[in-house]
């Protein structure tokens, strides 16, 4: 999957938007609970509040923890509320058995994922600039290993609570890299690097972009009242890394998720 398909399908679509109006697709035959097929699987798709049903729309790829669907995700606060108030279509693919295949470089999840992002640019206008891909869990794990090959086609990698082994090399990497992780996981176990590093959850990031040894410690933040997360950022050669450290164990923090968004489409940050 490219960035060129994805925009030769997006000006395809407006062209015939311009002479039709509104977008008329085969979009409602699947949305929400409605699971798109995709051969002998599906995902899932909903569109933000508010949508013209003309304009290009960003994209959340996002994948979902071990023993879910994509429908959770959709109905989460923390995730699909998050989309649904800042214009992005939110496209929750459903993994086998509930899981997802992110242990090698050949997983068949990876083409599965670029297959769910074409079809999606066949039902909807996407804004091939702004593929976003998330996930939590083993669905962050996931993410990690979709954006290892094939993030040159990701704007930005947004992963919560699980990762790759940092040793691992990657052919390709995302252009921007934001995660989050609980020192307290025990789940999906916090990545310590040697002699108690704690920003060794993004040493692979850092490698793939070419990123200044030392990242810059931006001080302590808050969505919520009850949980502060302390960021440290680096500047890199190939793009950006932002890694947010809270006290908790293995869950999707409060908001997260969409003051991640607001930063990268440049809205003021909002809850939820």
């Amino acid at each position: 999957m490219t960035r060129l398909a994805l925009r030769l399908s997006a000006c395809v679509a407006l062209f015939f938007l311009a002479a039709m109006g509104p977008w008329k697709s085969d979009a409602a035959a699947c949305g929400e609970d409605i699971a798109c097929p995709l051969g002998e699987r599906s995902y899932h798709v909903m569109a933000p509040d508010g949508w013209d049903g003309i304009t290009p729309l960003p994209v959340l790829l996002h994948f979902h923890g071990w023993s879910r669907t994509g429908t959770h995700a959709q109905r989460s606060d923390r995730v699909g509320a998050s989309t649904k108030r800042r214009g992005v279509l939110l496209v929750t693919p459903n993994g086998l058995n509930k899981s997802w295949n992110f242990w090698n470089a050949d997983s068949p999840d990876v083409p599965f994922a670029d297959a769910v992002l074409a079809d999606v640019a066949q039902r909807f206008p996407v804004d091939a600039t702004k593929i976003y891909v998330s996930g939590y869990s083993f669905g962050s794990a996931m993410a990690w290993r979709y954006a290892c090959a094939s993030g040159d086609d990701v704007a930005a990698l947004l992963a919560i609570a699980g990762s790759l082994d940092q040793s691992e090399t990657c052919a390709e990497a995302p252009a921007e890299v934001r995660h989050v992780h609980g020192l307290a996981d025990t789940v999906m176990d916090f990545p310590m690097g040697p002699h108690g590093d704690t920003t060794y959850p993004v040493a692979l990031w850092r490698r793939a972009l070419d990123c200044a040894a030392d990242g810059t410690d931006q001080g302590d933040w808050q969505v919520r009242s009850f949980l502060t997360l302390s960021r440290t950022t680096w500047d890199c050669d190939g793009g950006a890394v932002t890694l947010d450290l809270h006290p908790g164990g293995h869950f999707i923090p409060h908001g997260w998720i969409g003051r991640q968004l607001d930063a990268l489409l440049g809205l003021t940050p909002s809850y939820p």
